[in-house]
């Protein structure tokens, strides 16, 4: 089997890592790839939001399984286009993938068919985005409609800011036709998850629930990232509020979704929040998380590959995920200045001795190679995973690895599951 797995940063590196794994595998390329999924696939250097070149390269190195990373070619149709020319693809349609495509679309879903979830008004001019302001009260979570780079979600605590917030999406375009329309939602308390669940548009499957972080300092401290680090398991979620979150959650807005017309293939993702009144969902996104998907894919020990293969073809029911009991802690290496600005085209050192911590993978995210050296060519340049019988080794071994790395301004933070990992030794 020859598959395509298309993206470039460390949650497609995890994914080529794992499919590489599988021994029918003939042969993986990934477009465009990077330094580190170099090692395992061939790079080839076509944008994920260039359609049709991404379906020539099918089409031209007779790609038996397409393997979709990012929401943005999903988001755009290119599963439809590999669909209509007969191909097998692993992903949502564009019409399933509104579900994190429009964020008031997927709250209509969730709303019509008892998922649960927060009260929330929609709006495509100040004056009714005041009036949902009044309604809700503080504090105001406000959030571009479409897809902002992550970086369209504000919580306002005071009105004040919340109106900044809504003159930057409604009046001054700062997102474009991405927030054109904004939604207004009421505020959930709780500690936030995101779970994962493959699916053929009829079978769920539940893989596992994951806690990753946003912001970029301590703490919780600073502007929100694409993810500064992730773990799992998660060990306050206990049996029955999983069991919650498969049903009520995943299998309820997958079995909607059908009902209405939209069937939904591929794996979904749902950000929750665990409230006093069980989980809610906050978001969901059409594709593997980043950085979850490099704390969950090591404990996974069903192969990705067939069940990736069987989401396609519409074949999921005699299949079952079996996870690892070890754990896993990924930590994310920035360049210094992200999430602003920051310099690209640092010498990275140390890479070898990191992978040489027992337990540790270094998945690359933003890298590139230049004269024969790894460099930096993004934000987010590493995401370091430690494996291990518990958080704390996992924590330990994840920590030691990103020890051993350096380049100029590298920054990450020393928090990452810090907290679970207490929690756990009660």
């Amino acid at each position: 089997m020859r598959v395509l797995v298309v993206g470039g940063g460390g949650r497609e590196h995890a994914l080529v890592w794992r499919l590489a794994q599988n021994p029918t595998i003939d042969r993986i390329f990934a477009a465009p790839g990077n330094a580190g999924i170099a090692r395992d696939a061939t790079c080839v250097p076509v944008p994920v939001d260039e359609l049709g070149a991404l379906v020539d390269l099918v089409e031209r190195e007779r790609i038996d399984l397409t393997v979709v990373g990012p929401e943005v070619p999903l988001v755009a149709g290119l599963v439809d286009a590999l669909l209509e020319h007969g191909h097998l693809v692993f992903g949502p349609t564009a019409a399933a993938a509104r579900i994190e495509g429009s964020k008031v679309w997927s709250k209509a879903l969730c709303l019509r068919h008892g998922v649960p979830t927060g009260a929330a008004v929609a709006a495509e001019a100040m004056p009714e985005a005041i009036e949902a302001l009044d309604a809700l009260g503080p504090p105001y979570v406000i959030k571009a409609d479409g897809l902002a780079a992550g970086k369209g979600v504000v919580i306002a605590e005071d009105r004040d800011a919340a109106m900044v917030a809504l003159e930057a999406c409604l009046v001054h375009r700062a997102f474009g036709p991405a927030g054109a329309r904004v939604l207004i939602e009421e505020h959930l308390s709780g500690r936030e998850v995101s779970a994962f669940a493959v699916t053929d548009g009829r079978h769920v499957l539940p893989l596992a629930v994951v806690q990753d972080f946003k912001r970029v300092g301590d703490g919780d401290s600073g502007p929100n990232t694409g993810g500064m680090g992730a773990y799992s398991p998660v060990p306050f979620v206990d049996p029955a509020t999983e069991e919650r979150i498969w049903e009520d959650v995943l299998g309820r807005s997958i079995h909607a979704m059908a009902a209405e017309g939209v069937p939904y293939r591929g794996v979904l993702y749902a950000g929750l929040m665990l409230t006093d009144d069980g989980p809610k969902v906050l978001e969901f996104n059409c594709r593997f998380g980043d950085p979850e998907t490099q704390a969950l894919v090591p404990r996974l020990r069903s192969d990705l590959a067939e069940l990736c293969l069987a989401c396609a073809e519409g074949n999921l029911a005699p299949y079952r995920a079996l996870l690892a009991p070890e754990a896993c802690v990924t930590v994310v290496v920035a360049s210094g200045g992200y999430p602003d600005a920051y310099e690209s085209g640092l010498a990275i050192e140390g890479l070898a001795a990191a992978e040489a911590v027992p337990g540790a993978l270094v998945f690359h995210s933003g890298t590139a190679e230049r004269d024969g050296r790894v460099v930096t060519s993004g934000g987010r340049v590493l995401s370091v995973t430690g494996t291990g019988r518990d958080l704390t080794e996992a924590r330990e071994r994840a920590y030691e690895a990103c020890s051993r790395i350096s380049f100029d301004g590298m920054y990450y933070r020393r928090d990452i599951a810090a907290r679970a990992a207490e929690e756990e030794r009660r």
